[in-house]
């Protein structure tokens, strides 16, 4: 099949490479224009788009999907699919119905559960075990078109959304390809979703992701792992904003601490949630490296009693 591959962030790559990888003939890749990053601010191109040039595939970057031309864009390119990894925007009908066999989408979740931009993360957040990813048709819903293919994933005791993507972005890889093949050939069949077990998974946000140490602890690591690297999770100390990594349970015989309550010792810092105390990992203050609790807490000298808030 002749493919246009839709995708924007790094997560993406694992997928770009299969498919260029693949039988498949790769003849353009659609991203979103260059932005600002950096100190500097300068203009950057996405993952995507560096890696397709390293690949030597010709990259569109409108604005938008629904740019006027784009349509007349992808048309002229003859696709028979379009698979699609974290493109970034909304596809509208028009080009959705340009490739023969539809765009095909790799989205991280067992849908219909965790429909939207964060499924990763919110399932950390709410505690499931197990996660996956699906491949399905777009159409103009939030993720609501049939399914091709399904893979499962185990989410680990002490997963980041970050580690868990990276797996579920490698495995979903290969994924995407068989769905493709399967289109092809004919051998796969789109079964529609259940009307059963829809769940959303909007943006975490900056303020979804600060912590609320009146929680129990399981909430704490949880909401610390599932905002982990991305937006970061955070609390306050003395007024300032304390960005938090991941968290581990204390000992059996720790100290009872009130919810929010510093205790630090030379090795380890607890700190009270609504149950038992976490002991903290890393750190990183404002404006400065990230480093281990026990650092921190040395440097700015945490009287008895302080409190994060």
């Amino acid at each position: 099949m002749r493919l246009v591959f839709a995708g924007t962030p790094e997560v993406a790559l694992p997928a770009l490479r299969a498919v260029a990888d693949s039988a498949h003939e790769l003849v353009a890749v659609v991203t979103r224009p260059d932005a600002r990053a950096g100190r500097g601010r300068g203009l950057r191109p996405s993952p995507v788009k560096e890696l397709a040039t390293e690949l030597g595939v010709p990259v569109l970057t409108p604005r938008s999907a629904k740019d006027p031309g784009f349509a007349e864009e992808l048309a002229a390119l003859r696709p028979d699919a379009c698979p699609v990894v974290a493109y970034g925007s909304l596809v509208p009908r028009a080009a959705l119905a340009i490739p023969t066999h539809g765009w095909v989408n790799l989205h991280f979740s067992l849908l219909p559960a965790w429909r939207g931009a964060a499924p990763v993360q919110h399932a950390i957040l709410h505690g499931d075990e197990v996660t996956g990813a699906t491949t399905f048709l777009l159409e103009e819903g939030m993720d609501t078109g049939p399914v091709l293919g399904t893979m499962t994933e185990t989410i680990r005791p002490t997963d980041t959304s970050g580690a868990l993507l990276d797996r579920l972005a490698d495995a979903g890889a290969g994924l995407l390809v068989a769905s493709l093949d399967g289109l092809a050939d004919g051998s796969i069949t789109p079964v529609p979703q259940p009307a059963d077990g829809v769940s959303m998974a909007p943006k975490i946000t900056t303020e979804d992701a600060e912590i609320r140490w009146s929680a129990p602890a399981f909430a704490v690591d949880r909401r610390i792992r599932a905002c982990t690297p991305a937006p970061g999770a955070w609390t306050t100390f003395r007024g300032e904003r304390l960005k938090l990594g991941p968290v581990t349970a204390a000992t059996d015989d720790a100290e009872k601490l009130a919810a929010g309550r510093l205790s630090a010792g030379k090795r380890e810092v607890l700190v009270g949630t609504g149950t038992t105390p976490v002991v903290l990992g890393e750190v990183q203050p404002h404006g400065k490296k990230t480093m281990p609790a026990a650092d921190w807490a040395r440097g700015v000298r945490v009287d008895a009693g302080e409190l994060l808030t």
